[in-house]
């Protein structure tokens, strides 16, 4: 038996409580995690924004040592350092033949397979393929990537997703080019590695966005060279810090209608704006033929970074390892698994960058 959290239904409390987890069958890995972020993500499956199966282990940003391995499983062996990776490609679909492996057509069907069960016998499955939020887990071979050599698995947890992610916009979907002006709107977890990724890019003017004066100091700490406080002005003061124009790139790290839309109107005529904040349905953005025409801008979703993990893990950590990355400044709160509740509620609210459950 193992400690995990466990989402019964949607909008129902977390529970923590004993899981029974089976040995790793073929093609199968065992993981003991040393650490799991709690992302908006997991946030969004216990309200209903993404659905899953349900009951479910959440979390899946997370790194661990590896336990035992199944018949097949050759890359990790017991022991191991690994990071999670909660959307492996199959490498067989039409998007990982072109290439796009963070939008392959595969990478969520784990999340149907019971993978667990409660000491009752209920069946569990895991939440976004890897069920990070438990001491233990067990994970398709696919799901698990070496951990990089020099850095602790406390920290290694954070690239599974946070900083994937924020670098990815930056470096992969938005491509910022030295000199430009970013802004950024939502300074969490996402955010707080977007900011450092912008500024490893060589952004020139690098704005912050939030709700919450209190992530001034975060985000300035992140390589923001001007915080703003979201108002209907936004946009507006935008402008003025980049002089008349907008911003050249907006990165929209929240996932809201009104925040992807005031995102838009910051950038300049000509300017780019990546979304990596997940909506729900009802949030419907608009815009008017004329206004598209005229501004010539550019809307772009980003999914995972639009990343390819195995290939930009190695990159990541390169960047922590020459101090350009700091892993730690990422984080504002150490918990265990009864934190991860009030964690969310942090998160309602707006307040701190990543919360970190540590095993």
């Amino acid at each position: 038996m193992v400690r995990a959290a466990v989402l019964p239904a949607v909008g129902s409390p977390l529970e923590i409580t004993d899981i029974e987890l089976p040995e790793p069958g073929p093609g199968r890995v065992r993981v003991r995690l040393a650490a799991a972020g709690v992302c908006h993500s997991d946030l969004s499956l216990t309200d209903g924004t993404m659905r899953v199966p349900l009951p479910a282990v959440l979390g899946h940003e997370g790194a661990g040592t590896v336990v035992s391995v199944g018949e097949g499983v050759h890359h990790v062996a017991p022991g191991d350092g690994v990071v999670l990776n909660w959307a492996p490609s199959c490498g067989s679909c039409h998007h990982c033949g072109i290439g796009e492996v963070w939008l392959c057509a595969q990478a969520l069907t784990g999340v149907g397979e019971v993978y667990a069960r409660t000491a009752d016998g209920t069946d569990l499955h895991p939440g976004l393929n890897v069920a990070a939020f438990a001491e233990e887990t067990v994970v398709a071979a696919n799901c698990v990537l070496p951990a990089p050599a020099g850095i602790p698995l406390t920290d290694a947890a954070l690239l599974g997703c946070a900083v994937l992610t924020g670098y990815g916009a930056v470096h992969h979907c938005a491509r910022v080019r030295e000199g430009e002006s970013v802004v950024v709107f939502g300074v969490g977890g996402v955010g707080l590695a977007t900011l450092q990724s912008a500024r490893i890019a060589g952004a020139g003017v690098i704005i912050a966005v939030d709700v919450s004066p209190e992530k001034e100091s975060l985000a300035c700490a992140a390589g923001a060279s001007e915080f703003v406080l979201a108002s209907d002005a936004t946009a507006k003061e935008i402008r003025r810090l980049t002089g008349g124009q907008g911003a050249d790139v907006a990165i929209e790290c929240v996932g809201r209608a009104v925040t992807i839309r005031t995102a838009w109107e910051s950038t300049r005529r000509g300017g780019r704006t990546t979304v990596v904040g997940i909506g729900g349905k009802d949030q419907q953005v608009t815009f008017n033929a004329l206004e598209l025409f005229h501004w010539g801008r550019t809307l772009s979703g980003c999914v995972y970074g639009n990343s390819n993990p195995a290939v930009d893990l190695p990159v990541l950590a390169d960047h922590v390892r020459a101090g350009r990355l700091d892993l730690t400044a990422l984080v504002t709160d150490r918990i265990g698994l009864d934190g991860i509740p009030s964690a969310f509620a942090n998160m309602k609210a707006g307040r701190g960058g990543r919360a970190l459950v540590i095993f």
